[in-house]
C-alpha cells in the first residue's frame, strides 16, 4: 500500500472516508488532492450516505411510509457502510452502480 499525501497509507484513508459517513468522505476529498483511490472513496461516501441523509429527511416528512420505510433504510444503510468500510480496507475500489461510476469519473479528471 501507498502512502497518501495526508501521511496514511491508502486502505486506512479509504476506510475513513465512511467512518462519519458523507462528512468523513468531504473531509477527504478536501485534504487529499492526489491519490486517486481515496477520492475515489471520498466522492462515493459523499453521494452514497448524502442521498441516504436526504431520504431520511424526507421520510421523516411522510407519517406513515416514513415509519416503515425508514427502519428497512437504516439497516440496509448499515450494511452498506460496514460493506465499504471493508472493501476500502482491503484496498479494492468497490463500486456501487450509480455513485462508483460517477467516482471513477471524477477521480479520472
Amino acid at each position: 500500500m501507498e502512502k497518501t499525501s495526508t501521511g496514511l497509507e491508502e486502505n486506512i484513508a479509504g476506510l475513513l472516508c465512511y467512518v462519519l459517513g458523507w462528512i468523513s468522505g468531504l473531509v477527504f476529498i478536501l485534504i487529499e488532492k492526489e491519490n486517486k483511490f481515496v477520492r475515489f472513496h471520498a466522492i462515493q461516501s459523499i453521494l452514497v450516505f448524502g442521498i441516504l441523509n436526504i431520504v431520511g429527511i424526507i421520510l421523516s416528512w411522510i407519517p406513515l411510509v416514513g415509519l416503515f420505510l425508514w427502519p428497512i433504510i437504516s439497516v440496509l444503510g448499515l450494511i452498506l457502510w460496514i460493506v465499504l468500510m471493508v472493501k476500502a480496507y482491503q484496498g479494492i475500489m468497490f463500486k456501487l452502480p450509480w455513485a462508483g461510476d460517477f467516482a471513477e469519473k471524477r477521480v479520472a479528471d
